[in-house]
């Protein structure tokens, strides 16, 4: 459940809610810098809390094919306008949005659950119109064949219903839907909200969505081939002001845009200001996809806090979704 949502609407709600060691109880006043931006080693100092909501989508659409950027009176009219289909969905138990977040038909989202940001992402100035910047179409590179023999089965298989684990990670509350988790990590519906934690050794991304935790390994090395994880293994360094971190070793389970196991990810962490990390990261899968692609916009400083996120509250509603599949199944033998 999404705690933030029941803030705003002025439910009371018995909570504890417990900052892990270095959060932040909220981020630097908009425009005013920090006393310093730096670690005491001298590295850009990444810590506090973040979001990365954006209305801007990972794909450009049809009506900017030629436009990756808007004028701020464009991005305006934009703006408004998704603000006001959003509304327009208010108390409907579908939609596009509302479709697009997995409820189909069946009311499992609604308007109020929709936390995206009401803007595009702003860099170097200006609005985007998709967080793809590379190719220049702003879309995703075609897959390879292998990549859609593969997926084609996935999808056959994502009809089954016979066991738990035959549902994919986050309907089965165990992974953050649509890749918030990362990498790369992608501005979702809701929970955008990360916090970050930097030590010499280590740095450490709470992300918001079903508690996910990233660890990366500082000047480390890559474990071995056989050791595989959901979230990949993460090490960094440093180029100057900008974290790179190279991820490897992912399973065959986190399937990002129908990715293998062979995904490779490198992202790039540089704080522009006392209230922007701008982050960018570059996908590379070439038995995926047929060329590498990258995404970049900005994470946020916001004051947080960052609640317990407890997903289903036990999933309970698994019981309910393979309890349908057999009441179909035994409705279709009676047929």
């Amino acid at each position: 459940m999404n705690f933030r949502f029941l803030a705003r609407l002025g439910v009371t709600a018995v909570m504890v809610s417990a900052l892990v060691p270095g959060q932040h109880a909220s981020a630097p006043a908009k425009g005013r810098k920090p006393a310093s931006v730096r670690t005491a080693e001298g590295h850009s100092d990444l810590q506090g809390l973040w979001t990365n909501a954006t209305i801007t989508p990972l794909e450009r659409p049809a009506a900017f094919a030629a436009k990756p950027t808007l004028s701020d009176s464009e991005a305006r009219e934009y703006e408004k306008k998704a603000a006001k289909e959003l509304q327009d969905q208010d108390g409907a138990s579908d939609g596009p949005l509302i479709a697009a977040a997995g409820s189909s038909g069946t009311g499992g989202y609604n308007v109020l659950f929709i936390d995206r940001g009401s803007e595009l992402a702003r860099v170097d100035g200006v609005k985007r119109t998709s967080l793809i910047i590379d190719p220049p179409d702003g879309k995703i590179p075609p897959l390879t064949q292998e990549a859609r023999q593969r997926n084609a089965a996935r999808t056959r298989s994502f009809n089954r219903f016979d066991s738990v684990k035959d549902r994919p990670l986050g309907e089965r509350c165990l992974l953050g839907f649509g890749s918030t988790s990362g990498p790369p990590m992608l501005p979702v519906l809701y929970n955008n909200n990360y916090q970050i934690v930097q030590t010499p050794d280590y740095v450490m991304i709470l992300v918001e969505m079903v508690h996910d935790v990233r660890i990366i390994r500082i000047n480390g090395k890559h474990k071995p081939p056989n050791v595989r994880q959901w979230l990949g293994d993460s090490i960094g360094h440093w180029e100057g002001d900008t974290l790179v971190v190279d991820t490897t070793n992912f399973t065959d389970q986190t399937r990002f845009r129908g990715s293998s196991e062979n995904l490779h990810v490198i992202e790039r962490f540089k704080r522009v200001d006392a209230d922007t990390i701008l982050y960018r990261a570059t996908i590379d899968d070439p038995t995926t996809f047929t060329a590498k692609w990258t995404v970049e916009f900005p994470f946020l400083a916001t004051a947080g806090p960052i609640f317990e996120y407890a997903c289903h509250e036990g999933n309970y509603s698994m019981t309910d979704i393979l309890g349908g599949a057999r009441k179909s199944e035994a409705e279709t033998e009676k047929k």
